[in-house]
């Protein structure tokens, strides 16, 4: 093969956050990603918008679309139930509901969510595929920096909690590795129960405002590696189409090149 896939701009890492439930932290942990120049998709249950439990407050509707604006809202059921303990009705309820309440407050499609309480099953991933959801974020770490294979079982790097344990490893990835994708999840409330928002914080701090760094949403990663997987290669392979809305980065023997949408490279 004669180039090297590479993010937008020509990079190598790319880091992603994803926060689930919607509750009145999310509010604090929003600031810090706006204050550090991060980008997260924070998946959320309409059922629960302005209600509270013993353990949790929830956001209310009408701010979602202000307090993620630059972020990305994505799905997690109605009012997050067990999937394993509903019918095939119900999963469909739960997930179309949530979709189109989210929609109406963002003013988007909503293409994307996380599985309740980390569960997910086939029956599960046909019906959020069948309501138009193409990813889905399992509670499954990795604890490595490789680019999802599955989107529908997309397996994170870490929980927060974990994150600085792989810090050092992903600031000093080489080169020759590629692709590096660090995967961040949790839930903004373990800050507040735990007493962690400094650790947050300094993790913020030391992944944020990096040149060799390509900060994006849950579904501009999917997005951007369905265009970048998806080139069309000539026969002989010097020539290269993309047939996708957005442009492909590319490192062909040590230059870098890009392919707009709708359009095509030569390579030799």
């Amino acid at each position: 093969m004669d180039y090297q896939l590479r993010f937008p701009n020509g990079k190598l890492k790319a880091l992603t956050f994803s926060y689930d439930d919607g509750t009145e932290c999310d509010r604090r942990l929003v600031d810090l990603f706006d204050r550090y120049r991060l980008k997260g998709t924070f998946h959320l249950n309409t059922g629960k918008f302005g209600t509270s439990n013993p353990f949790e407050d929830y956001i209310l509707a009408d701010e979602v679309e202000e307090l993620y604006e630059g972020h990305e809202v994505s799905c997690h059921s109605f009012d997050h139930p067990f999937f394993s303990h509903l019918t095939k009705q119900q999963m469909l309820t739960q997930l179309l509901d949530d979709k189109k309440a989210l929609e109406d407050l963002c003013h988007y499609p909503v293409r994307g969510m996380s599985y309740p309480f980390g569960e997910f099953f086939r029956e599960m991933i046909d019906v959020a595929q069948a309501v138009g959801l193409e990813y889905s974020r399992t509670v499954e770490d990795t604890m490595n920096f490789n680019l999802p294979t599955d989107f529908m079982r997309w397996h994170p790097t870490c929980h927060h909690n974990k994150a600085f344990s792989l810090l050092d490893d992903f600031q000093s990835t080489p080169e020759w590795r590629g692709l590096s994708l660090f995967y961040i999840w949790g839930h903004s409330f373990e800050f507040e129960r735990e007493n962690t928002w400094d650790m947050i914080e300094e993790l913020c701090k030391r992944l944020g405002d990096r040149q060799d760094i390509w900060y994006a949403t849950n579904i501009e990663i999917k997005d951007y590696l369905c265009a970048a997987r998806g080139l069309i290669s000539s026969a002989d392979g010097s020539m290269l189409y993309n047939p996708y809305a957005q442009t492909v980065y590319l490192d062909v023997k040590g230059e870098l090149k890009t392919i707009a949408a709708g359009e095509s490279l030569q390579l030799k």
